[in-house]
């Protein structure tokens, strides 16, 4: 497992980020998905988010990002849906019919926390903290998850 670090700590924070068209309108195809990656990085770098995965359908994008402690998630989610829903409706004008009053998203997002481990095995792992013998078990039953799941 790789941690990230700054001056102040040592992380590892990851998140699942759902965004949807207003109304599920079907409005976004590669080039588009394409252009609202761009900005994604783009914003991303002013607030210590870099991207990991993105994938798009017709009407939702999913995003998978690691972020720093300091990072505001939701100003983020915020500054970016309100720029790229700017720059893209400008970029492909094409697209305003389509969209209720001008929207392009929804006000609301499905924001997730995402783990290098089950979340039970975590909470074991957690549980046993003092307990040496114990320890040394989940951390075996880890490493076997990460072996399993690498393959």
């Amino acid at each position: 497992m790789f941690l990230e670090s700054n001056n102040h700590s040592v992380f590892k924070l990851n998140y699942h980020l759902v965004l949807v068209t207003k109304y599920r309108r079907s409005v976004i195809d590669d080039n588009i998905s394409d252009f609202l990656k761009k900005i994604f990085e783009y914003i991303g770098e002013k607030y210590g988010i870099k991207l990991q995965e993105w994938n798009h359908d017709k009407d939702h994008i999913h995003v998978l990002f690691s972020a720093q402690p300091n990072s505001q998630l939701s100003k983020f989610i915020n500054a970016y849906k309100s720029t790229s829903s700017r720059l893209v409706k400008k970029k492909f004008p094409q697209i305003k019919s389509k969209l209720w009053k001008s929207a392009f998203w929804s006000k609301s997002y499905c924001l997730l926390t995402v783990g290098e481990a089950p979340l039970e095995v975590l909470k074991e792992y957690i549980k046993s903290q003092g307990e040496d013998k114990r320890a040394s078990n989940l951390q075996i039953s880890y490493l076997s998850y990460e072996r399993t799941r690498r393959k």
